[in-house]
C-alpha cells in the first residue's frame, strides 16, 4: 500500500484539527504538524508488547506495539481507538481491543530531507491473545515488563524509537 497518498489531520499543539494534507508532505523537510498515535498493549502478567520496526527513517529500532497516523477517509477522520485498531490489525494480527487514550505530546525529529512532526496521542489496551506480525512491517517482537520498559525511556535507550522514549517518559511522569 502507497501510504505517501494517504490524508492526514494538520492540527496543532493542543491537537485541534486545522486542515487536511498529503502524508507525504507532512514528513518532508520541516514537516507539517499532524495527528500520529502510538499504541501501547499490556497483559496481565504488567508486561508491555514491543515490536522491532520496519520503518523508512527508524528501521530496526524497537518500537510500541503499533503506530500510525488517524486518517481521513472519503468523508469521514478515523478515531484515534479506530485507527489505532486498524494499526494493530495490520501491524501485529490483533483484534480490535478497547484502547484508551491516556495522553500524548508533540515531538519534532529531522532525520535527513525528512522528520516527524506530530501530536502523539498515547494509546493503551489489554490484551492477552496471539500476535502474529505483519512482516512487511515488522521483524520481531517481544513482552517485556513494563517498569523495563520505562527503565530503558528514562535513560533514552538508543535502540528505541524516538517517539517510544516520549511515550515510557510520559507514562512515568504520569504514574500510568
Amino acid at each position: 500500500m502507497n501510504t505517501d497518498n494517504q490524508i492526514l489531520l494538520v492540527v496543532d499543539d493542543q491537537d485541534n484539527f486545522i486542515r487536511y494534507e498529503n502524508r507525504k508532505e507532512c514528513h518532508l523537510g520541516n514537516g507539517i504538524h499532524h495527528r500520529a498515535f502510538v499504541v501501547l498493549v499490556e497483559n496481565s502478567k504488567e508486561e508491555v508488547l514491543l515490536q522491532k520496526r520496519k520503518h523508512k527513517l527508524w528501521d530496526g529500532f524497537w518500537d510500541t506495539t503499533a503506530i500510525s497516523h488517524p486518517l481521513h477517509i472519503g468523508d469521514r477522520d478515523e478515531s484515534y481507538e479506530e485507527a489505532g485498531n486498524r494499526s494493530l490489525m495490520d501491524e501485529m494480527g490483533i483484534r480490535p481491543l478497547s484502547l484508551e487514550n491516556v495522553g500524548g505530546f508533540n515531538y519534532f525529529v529531522k532525520h535527513g530531507e525528512n522528520c516527524e512532526n506530530e501530536y502523539c496521542a498515547i494509546l493503551t489496551g489489554l490484551y492477552e491473545g496471539d500476535v502474529v506480525i505483519n512482516s512487511d512491517a515488522v521483524y520481531e517482537y517481544k513482552w517485556i515488563p513494563k517498569t523495563e520498559f520505562i527503565s530503558q525511556c528514562l535513560k533514552e535507550d538508543q535502540s528505541l524509537a524516538p517517539w517510544a522514549i516520549l511515550t515510557g517518559k510520559y507514562l512515568s511522569e504520569n504514574n500510568l
